[in-house]
């Protein structure tokens, strides 16, 4: 794998266009992303730009849309083969991240679908999840579509601004993201806790409702 990587570095314009997306495509739609992170793919595609070989904003471009369809793919695959596809072998050794993953998109929903975009693992398996779950698909669209935008555009860039560097940033920045999001994740749940809290604790919470009591008859007595 190391050597398609290095290989991408140079190759003529439009194959490095070609195996960039295709690796990007692939880790969603067919759980490559257990071997070679997407972001790196993205990260080298802007390493590419950077040595004027290829046109950034068309690599940004293909690299989005890649993950973008490559997500879509990966919810049509859990949508069909749900069942089957967790019973996997891959899936299976990894039972443990795969329950926190599973855990995760029950709470979050649609913020699941575009923070786990972020980590690695998260984003080779959560859009079969989400079809899995029968998310409805508009709504996996609107989230994998803003995750793809910003995950796609960021990597694309920050690998042209690193230029040589990119090894260690690709490692750096796939680390850093996933303990960002990890953060947020943590920050989510102590406020949905808080909040929570004040509720249970506010006087009359949680007492049936009374609707206003009945106005005395105050018919005269025909006796």
């Amino acid at each position: 794998m190391n050597g398609i990587l290095e290989g991408i570095l140079n190759v003529p314009p439009l194959l490095a266009y070609v195996l960039v997306a295709l690796l990007v495509f692939a880790e969603d739609a067919l759980f490559i992303g257990f071997v070679l992170p997407g972001e790196t793919a993205a990260v080298l595609g802007g390493v590419v730009a950077s040595r004027g070989n290829v046109i950034l904003w068309i690599m940004m471009t293909l690299v989005v849309v890649a993950a973008i369809i490559g997500d879509t793919v990966g919810y049509e695959v859990g949508k069909h083969f749900g069942p089957r596809l967790l019973k996997l072998r891959m899936l299976r050794n990894r039972s443990e991240k795969l329950n926190a993953a599973q855990d995760f998109l029950r709470r979050r929903g649609g913020a699941a679908v575009f923070l786990g975009r972020f980590t690695a693992f998260f984003r080779a398996v959560m859009p079969a999840l989400a079809g899995t779950s029968r998310m409805h698909y508009p709504r996996f669209l609107a989230f994998n579509a803003a995750g793809g935008l910003v995950w796609g555009s960021g990597f694309v860039l920050l690998g042209f601004f690193a230029g040589n560097s990119y090894e260690a940033v690709a490692k750096a920045a796939g680390r850093d993201i996933a303990v960002v999001v990890v953060l947020i994740v943590v920050i989510a749940v102590v406020v949905r806790s808080v909040r929570k809290s004040r509720r249970e604790r506010r006087p009359g919470h949680g007492a049936a409702h009374r609707g206003p009591d009945p106005v005395p008859d105050e018919t005269p007595d025909p006796r």
